[in-house]
């Protein structure tokens, strides 16, 4: 089935952090990561620098910069709802983050985007890296999606001469 995303950029964006792929092409990273067989929805916001520095801070207690967070629905078992669309939940990317990291990576800008809206997708489908298996199975489900749209294996180390 489908899956709907919701975009948002946020206002802060600094000069700097503004290469932000095409709202499509989120969308379409997005969707190919859904796994599910129902209509989803799912919200995607671009932050910035600081943004993603205090959401990290307020729900993880880690008080730095990541690439890509993400926040799976948790709705009150008690309460009762017929929603017609799963609702997955919310990823954050950090612009200049993710930028920076594919420089440093030697990747696309654009592949390192797919992979982080890939690998955020996954999270909010119950996916994680915690144990090694666990990672291995991420990892190669990683691969596979972005395989998918073209992208190249982004655990694949690359020699530089």
């Amino acid at each position: 089935m489908a899956v709907s995303v919701e975009i948002s950029i946020s206002d802060s964006i600094e000069s700097g952090e503004d290469d932000v792929p095409e709202p499509g092409l989120l969308q379409q990273w997005a969707a190919a990561a859904y796994l599910g067989e129902a209509s989803a929805i799912v919200s995607i916001r671009v932050s910035s620098s600081a943004e993603i520095q205090q959401l990290n801070k307020d729900y993880r207690h880690k008080d730095k910069l990541t690439n890509v967070l993400s926040f799976p629905m948790q709705l009150p078992e008690d309460l009762e709802i017929d929603l017609s669309d799963d609702i997955l939940g919310d990823i954050a990317l950090c612009a200049s983050v993710i930028n920076d990291e594919a420089v440093q990576q030697s990747k696309s800008k654009e592949a390192h985007w797919a992979h982080m809206v890939v690998h955020g997708m996954l999270h909010l489908q119950g996916y994680d890296h915690i144990s090694e298996a666990d990672a291995a199975e991420m990892e190669q489900l990683e691969i596979d999606i972005l395989e998918q749209l073209d992208f190249p294996d982004p655990y694949r180390v690359t020699e530089t001469a």
